[in-house]
């Protein structure tokens, strides 16, 4: 089956973050010999290709292995050599990442600094080409969007939570800002989670009901009704990949498949089985569902703007009064 997007990053639209890499690509190949001990001013994520690495960060060890990746934060003091008969072969890539073009989102999460990527036979490749293609002293719009690409593979992995007390603090309408985004992508990761949207306002650091009235002010929905539509998003993903309606209900938490139909029609304004139609139709040259003149016609109908801006995709959005 394919893989169904719902990382803690899939529902920021592309404009929400900017990406800046400092350096060119560092292409790690380090015999026995290699040593370093230094501190960077921004931040460092290394993956490891072939051959084994050891550091010490801030004084606590680390091994790198193939498939390996490690965040280095910004200010940390790392020292690292090579123990083992093998070159230590990676790559390394020094990068500020900015969330609305005003805050570090590095600093706003809690990271598991080393990990395997879970994705590493799929990655491997990617990290050679990444690797194998870097100019030496200078960065390419290729390296720029193939970078996005390893750095949200090892954000997704690593995420543990956000921060509560992160190192720089927004104030007003940017407070705000970050605290919805927070929300939306803490209930797209986690769509099919009963309580998630109850959760995700509670952890918000605002008055309940003023942070519903601005989640929907910026999100076009109230946090349940957006979960139930990314619910939906992933039960449309499930449907095209072979899942039967039974099948896709349960997967997306619903007991009842028939009550899953009904909110999918709901939420998306046609059953799972038309749905299909649709799909099916698609596969033999018609429209696709939402494809541009549609897509005006639905947002016609909804009220929405075509083009609105937004965290959602251009299904649009729909009003609810009614709690979370």
């Amino acid at each position: 089956m394919d893989e169904i997007e719902g990382g803690i990053l899939a529902s920021l639209p592309p404009s929400a973050l900017t990406l800046h890499l400092t350096r060119a690509a560092i292409r790690m190949e380090h015999s026995t010999t290699w040593a370093i001990d230094k501190a960077n001013p921004v931040e460092d994520l290394v993956i490891c290709i072939e051959g084994c690495g050891h550091y010490l960060i801030d004084g606590a060890p680390r091994v790198m292995r193939p498939g390996d990746a490690m965040l280095i934060s910004r200010g940390q003091r790392f020292q690292g050599w090579n123990d083992g008969p093998e070159t230590y072969r990676g790559v390394a890539q020094h990068f500020t990442l900015d969330i609305f073009g005003r805050h570090d989102l590095m600093a706003q999460m809690n990271l598991q600094p080393h990990l395997h990527l879970s994705r590493w036979p799929l990655l491997e490749p990617m990290v050679r080409h990444y690797r194998q293609s870097a100019p030496p002293e200078s960065v390419t719009l290729g390296q720029h969007h193939l970078f996005m690409v390893l750095l949200i593979a090892f954000i997704e992995d690593a995420f543990l939570g956000w921060r509560s007390g992160a190192a720089y603090q927004a104030e007003g309408t940017d407070a705000l800002d970050l605290a919805v985004m927070k929300a939306v992508t803490t209930i797209s990761a986690n769509p099919a989670e009963p309580e998630i949207a109850a959760r995700a306002v509670q952890d918000a650091p605002y008055n309940a009901d003023y942070f519903l009235r601005e989640f929907q002010k910026r999100v076009g929905r109230t946090p349940r009704k957006y979960q139930e539509f990314k619910r939906m998003e992933r039960a449309m993903h499930h449907l095209e990949s072979g899942l039967s309606v039974s099948a896709t209900a349960a997967e997306v938490g619903y007991a009842d498949p028939y009550y899953f139909s009904r909110m999918f029609k709901r939420t998306l304004g046609l059953s799972p089985r038309d749905h299909m139609r649709r799909v099916e139709k698609s596969r033999h040259g018609g429209l696709m569902r939402l494809d541009e003149p549609e897509q005006a016609e639905q947002l016609k109908k909804i009220g929405a703007p075509a083009g609105a801006p937004g965290y959602l995709n251009a299904a649009g959005s729909q009003s609810d009064k009614a709690g979370t």
